[in-house]
């Protein structure tokens, strides 16, 4: 539901700040005062159509901002956190117009692309207005009111996911057949290759290990001699660093027998005399290991010329290698079942075009039955708005193949006038009569996806009892849903859950629109007004009393 709206230097309008709530909110005032711009504003801020043209004589920017509640549209607020962007319970856009062409949108303060907006503002509000690219002029939205009206949303729902289904199943099996010429010769490739690999035995980290064990087979003589020699230098005979290090030790004993100041020292070389030891007998067994082993070397500098042809062929490392056998061995298990994959995929797909044909034929029973329906009420309800000739036809065109919403075509075709052809909605409806169709349709149909609806010039070209009809019908409308509703008629206005007066003034040679929420007093003074004109007389000021006195009862 939209609750705030604000305006700045858009048209005639300097600055406007509007509060609303829900049920009927009527606009009314003289013509040319701003109220289709109030209506184009919150346009604007549903993603409609910007111009330049819109900016204010002498200004750069303009602006429209739109708070909404939306602590009952759950799934909206769900859709924007998928789009990163913040979703409590209220919503504020914000859309700028600049001359530079500069324009930005914004929602909850991050900016957003212009396709987001129009996304969202659908799901927000649906305007009726003579110019608007409105919703009954698109065949699709034909479909979505009549299986709204026959109760077959779910079902509709239902055949688009098998619709899904069945349009994967096919593009698999067009993908498989295009694979099929080329299949023999894969084949054999990915089994040379599954089989080399697997021949291999990899190992992970294999690689880092045999570079190891090839260095240390290479070097094997060096190695023993440098850790035997060392192990002789230290420990190998009397002349040894540790032979005389001992000797070394012992006379500083002695010494420090006789002063204590010594002890330390004795100490600090005790203990480099027992890890030097350690040393020589850890350099002994070492040494005592290396064994020289051509064979051996030979066999890892094999292994690994191995794993450089095989990196060389198909990856760059020995696991991106393992990995790649994993894959061609599934592959390559899918080649040798393609006969058998093949065949069940076509029976998949059998029994899902078995099940959208089911799903079709009874969307499409439901379609035909409700239409007759459908169309015998809205016959009684465009004939209490004014339109006692026009007739509304639903035209079903079958198709040989299904789409995403069934097997036919659906398009509402009207006559304005007797003794004329029924055509498209879009062809021969004026933007009033659209107006009064679509309140038409609010009357017959299930309560609507878009919690907030506009009507602008509805009343075009009706008055007197019928205008009373109207009024209550927008009323009745406005039960379950936010209506606002732009009128030039005192019968249209009584019915105001809400009633706002827009009128324009000149200050300092600038026309500027200006508007006020009616009280109780006010709303009987402006119906009076829009009775009798500027010279309101009491007769006029009872009359509307009792029209608004009378709406309310009603």
């Amino acid at each position: 539901m939209l609750t705030e709206l604000s305006i700045r230097n858009v048209a005639i309008i300097d600055h406007l700040q509007l509060s609303f709530g829900p049920g009927l909110n009527l606009l009314t005032g003289e013509t040319g005062a701003g109220k289709s711009i109030i209506i184009d504003a919150l346009t604007l801020v549903c993603g409609g159509r910007a111009s330049a043209d819109l900016i204010r004589t002498g200004e750069d920017e303009a602006t429209v901002e739109a708070l909404f509640d939306l602590s009952g549209l759950p799934v909206l607020r769900e859709r924007l956190q998928e789009a990163g962007l913040e979703a409590g319970e209220e919503l504020l856009i914000k859309r700028t117009l600049s001359r530079s062409g500069r324009n930005r949108v914004y929602l909850n303060g991050s900016l957003a692309t212009l396709g987001q907006l129009t996304d969202i503002g659908r799901q927000l509000v649906t305007i009726h207005g003579q110019h608007e690219s409105q919703a009954l002029l698109r065949p699709d939205y034909h479909l979505i009111l009549l299986d709204a009206f026959a109760g077959a949303v779910e079902l509709r729902q239902r055949f688009g996911a098998a619709f899904d289904r069945w349009r994967q199943l096919g593009d698999r099996l067009a993908h498989f057949d295009e694979q099929e010429r080329d299949a023999a010769h894969r084949l054999d490739l990915v089994a040379f290759q599954a089989d080399e690999i697997a021949a291999a035995r990899l190992q992970p980290g294999e690689e880092q290990q045999l570079v190891e064990q090839q260095r240390l087979l290479a070097n094997a003589e060096r190695l023993s001699c440098s850790t035997g020699g060392a192990y002789e230098a230290l420990y190998g005979g009397d002349q040894s660093l540790l032979g005389e290090l001992k000797r070394v030790v012992a006379a500083l004993r002695d010494a420090a027998a006789i002063d204590t100041a010594l002890t330390p020292l004795h100490n600090l070389l005790d203990e480099g005399y027992l890890q030097l030891e350690d040393a020589a007998l850890q350099l002994r067994d070492y040494a005592s290991r290396i064994e020289a082993d051509p064979e051996q070397l030979k066999a890892v500098e094999d292994r690994l010329d191995l794993l450089v042809r095989l990196k060389r062929k198909y990856a760059p490392d020995i696991d991106a290698i393992i990995a790649l056998g994993v894959a061609l061995e599934a592959e390559l298990e899918e080649l040798r079942g393609r006969s058998r994959s093949r065949g069940e995929l076509e029976q998949e797909l059998a029994a899902q075009r078995s099940l959208l044909d089911r799903l079709g034929a009874e969307l499409g029973s439901n379609r035909r039955a409700a239409a007759a329906r459908l169309e015998q009420q809205l016959g009684n309800e465009i004939r209490q708005l004014a339109m006692q000739h026009a007739v509304v036809q639903v035209a079903f065109e079958p198709l040989v193949e299904p789409r995403a919403n069934g097997f036919e075509k659906v398009e509402f075709l009207f006559t304005p006038n007797p003794g004329e052809e029924a055509r498209p909605l879009a062809k021969v409806a004026s933007g009033g009569e659209l107006s009064r169709l679509m309140l038409a349709f609010k009357q017959v149909l299930p309560e609507g996806e878009a919690p907030t609806l506009v009507f602008d010039e509805v009343d075009t070209g009706i008055g007197g009892a019928v205008a009373g009809v109207l009024g209550r019908k927008l009323k009745n409308a406005a039960a379950s849903q936010q209506v606002f509703c732009v009128t030039h008629l005192p019968q249209v206005a009584a019915w105001a859950t809400q009633h706002i007066r827009v009128e324009k003034r000149i200050d300092n040679g600038r026309t500027n629109t200006l508007v006020t929420l009616l009280d109780g007093p006010g709303r009987v003074q402006e119906v009076a007004r829009m009775l009798a004109g500027e010279q309101i007389s009491d007769a006029a000021l009872q009359h509307a009393t009792e029209m608004i006195e009378q709406s309310s009862g009603a």
